[in-house]
């Protein structure tokens, strides 16, 4: 649903005592008013309105006949049982609808088929989209709401019938005015006056399912926008599945296809049923509400639940502007962030994100629209992608294939190495540029189209080098190092260590990429700040105390006392040198230092660089294991010196020690804890050394 930017009109129907209620119904030279027809026990529901309502969309679709109240009713939910059943006994309906679809769809495939034949294809490229598009409209709602799926991946169509299929999201013919309000005051058993004291005379947009009037609410004086749905809707979509399945099989047994097309069917049926029950999308955008509708600057509209039934929905109105028609970057990245989170903290996610469903609001929000189609991102597949994430960045191409069949993008009885090959080919350069190079649909296909890449492609108008995922890989990160999630600490252990060495340079990337998951408006664009040393040893120190950081605080911890550790062995092997090199004929002590305890100074400095607000500058990576005693001890010794002379000053400190004041209780309280921490953890290393020297 596209709530356009109208403003409130001057040529409102008012329900004052100076218009009767009777006025709003007045016939029109273009919808002459029409009796209601008389109700039987048979025939007690008009599918369609009748002849002399009938709107330009209504008229070619086929669905000009009427439905029992019992055969409406069993329509609520998709069953395609109940719906051969009904269909069965009106074979005349059926073939009528299918000698419609087939000889529409016919004429426009032969003329496309003698244009190839005068080699005049591309002369008529654009003509033939137009008048396609136009078919699609006659076919009725099914078939516009296939186009509306398929207008979303330009990766499969031409631009020029992108752009015909796109004018059908919101620019379908309204139907009759006198026919929705009759709609809503029998779905809410309430005389319309008495629920609006102002309405729109015509819908401020129409699609393919129901209209939309602008509204004030009586009681309230709140402007609302009021959704009504199409007259014999379902019954139409109905008929329409029950022939495209009937196709499906068909197409099935002829190509010898091993997808089971019939499934795929009633996938997306049931999706468009449940987006036909008002009643549900109300929920749903109360749902969506709720979990994100406190996100900063994401505006979503509130849902009358009162006022809502099956076929009418009242809602906050919201104006705006299409997000795809204004260069704002900063609601891109707020769109980013909500879709994160509609992925993966809450799994409960916006499956119809087309650009007429993302406004500019003129307060500078971005608002969502229309929650008929939701989407479940489970656990399982929430933790999957996070797991290709860091596998894409780590370059482990093999993982990333487990990865993509568990996510559903690839089979389980893909070829292993064949799938980790064409990984590699297709992701290899792009890693090697940094994570920000990676397109979000080339990572995740058909996920990433529906939900995500939409937002890239907005962006890309204006700004053609964005990637959305440098956008979203900062929110991956924060959440890598703060979930609690049991599976998700695994893969942060298996991240940060290789062959059971502490990796400092993921973690450094993890770090900061996670300093960048902000939302601030003044700070999408690059701010000087960030080469404020204090200001980020602020960010670095408030993080790693933050209490959802524990399991990363004890990573870090524990590597901190095994550089302690080695600190603490270096300096005693540089004191005891020291004294023994300046005796006569004095044999060189052998070192007490293992190439582990080389490595955990290097990680200790690395780690204090990191903490203090500085970036590494230099990665030693001599390696010891074919050195001499004296070649060791040189290069520890160079190791310790150098580790020295990076420690940071008392003048360095200060800053540090400034922040302190601005943190939060519970961190200052843990800071105070931090040494007896450390303390204890090298008082335990120290005995387990002792003990493993005297036993071993």
């Amino acid at each position: 649903m596209l709530l356009l930017p109208v403003p409130i009109p001057h040529s409102w129907l008012s329900f004052n005592s100076n218009f009767e209620r009777h006025q709003l119904l007045k016939p029109s030279p273009s919808h002459p008013r029409r009796n209601p027809p008389k109700t039987n026990s048979r025939w007690s529901r008009i599918v369609a309105p009748a002849t002399g309502d009938v709107d330009t969309f209504t008229k070619y679709s086929g669905y000009l006949f009427q439905l029992s109240d019992t055969e409406a009713e069993s329509l609520t939910d998709y069953d395609v049982s109940r719906i051969g059943s009904i269909y069965r006994k009106r074979p005349l309906v059926l073939l009528r609808r299918l000698v419609q679809i087939g000889t529409t769809l016919g004429r426009w495939l032969l003329l496309r088929y003698v244009d190839s034949v005068r080699d005049m294809s591309d002369q008529m490229f654009e003509i033939r989209a137009s008048e396609l598009r136009k078919i699609l409209v006659e076919l009725g709602p099914a078939y516009v709401k296939i186009a509306q799926a398929i207008s979303s991946r330009p990766d499969l169509i031409p631009p020029s019938y992108l752009d015909q299929l796109s004018l059908l999201q919101d620019r379908i013919a309204p139907f009759s005015t006198p026919v929705a309000f009759r709609t809503i005051e029998k779905e809410l058993g309430v005389p319309i006056d008495e629920l609006f004291s102002e309405i729109s005379p015509e819908p401020v947009a129409a699609a393919s399912l129901g209209q939309v009037y602008q509204a004030r609410l009586r009681q309230s004086g709140q402007i609302v926008a009021v959704k009504v749905q199409r007259p014999g809707v379902q019954a139409a979509i109905a008929l329409d599945i029950l022939l495209l399945r009937f196709l499906a099989g068909i197409v099935r047994r002829a190509g010898k296809f091993n997808t089971d097309l019939q499934a795929i069917v009633d996938e997306w049926a049931s999706s468009l049923f449940r987006e036909m029950d008002y009643k549900k999308e109300a929920g749903n955008g109360l749902k969506f509400r709720q979990l994100y509708g406190g996100l900063k600057d994401v505006k979503v509209p509130q849902m009358y639940m009162d006022l809502t039934t099956s076929k009418v929905l009242v809602m906050e109105w919201v104006e705006g502007q299409k997000l795809s028609e204004v260069k704002d970057l900063y609601l891109v990245e707020v769109g980013v962030y909500c879709s994160f989170n509609q992925l993966l903290e809450y799994g409960f996610y916006h499956a119809d994100p087309h650009p007429g469903n993302l406004l500019r609001t003129y307060d500078g929000e971005l608002a969502y629209l229309d929650f008929g189609m939701m989407g479940e991102f489970k656990q399982e597949f929430r933790d999957g992608f996070i797991e290709a994430c860091l596998h894409l960045i780590n370059r482990d191409f093999d993982a990333l294939a487990k990865d993509f069949v568990t996510l559903g993008l690839l089979p389980p009885t893909a070829e292993k190495e064949a799938v980790t090959k064409a990984l590699t080919g297709v992701f290899q350069n792009a890693v090697e540029k940094g994570v920000r190079n990676i397109s979000f649909g080339d990572l995740l296909g058909n996920l990433g189209t529906t939900i995500l890449a939409v937002l890239e492609g907005i962006a890309i108008s204006f700004k053609p080098d964005y990637k959305v995922l440098s956008s979203t890989y900062p929110w991956i990160a924060r959440k890598v190092l703060t979930d609690s999630s049991p599976k998700l600490k695994s893969s942060l252990q298996t991240f940060l260590y290789k062959d059971g060495v502490f990796q400092i340079d993921r973690l450094e990337s993890l770090l900061s990429e996670s300093l960048r998951a902000r939302t601030d408006r003044a700070l999408v664009k690059y701010q000087a700040e960030d080469s404020d040393s204090r200001m980020l040893i602020k960010q670095v120190v408030s993080f790693t105390l933050d209490e959802k950081v524990g399991f990363l605080r004890e990573i870090l911890l524990e590597e901190l006392a095994k550089g302690l550790d080695a600190l603490g062995l270096a300096s005693l092997d540089s004191a005891i040198f020291a004294a023994t090199s300046a005796l006569p004929f004095a044999a060189s002590p052998l070192s007490s230092m293992t190439e582990e305890d080389v490595v955990n100074l290097r990680t200790l400095r690395r780690l204090l660089l990191l903490l203090s607000g500085f970036h590494n500058q230099q990665n030693s990576s001599i390696m010891v294991e074919d050195f001499d005693s004296d070649k060791r001890r040189q290069v520890y010794l160079e190791e310790v010196q150098l580790l020295l002379s990076q420690v940071p000053s008392v003048q360095e400190i200060l800053p540090i020690l400034s922040i302190i004041p601005e943190l939060p209780p519970d961190s200052q309280q843990y800071l105070l804890q931090l040494p007896s921490d450390l303390a204890g953890r090298l008082m335990s290393r120290a005995a387990a050394r002792t003990i493993r020297r005297i036993f071993i």
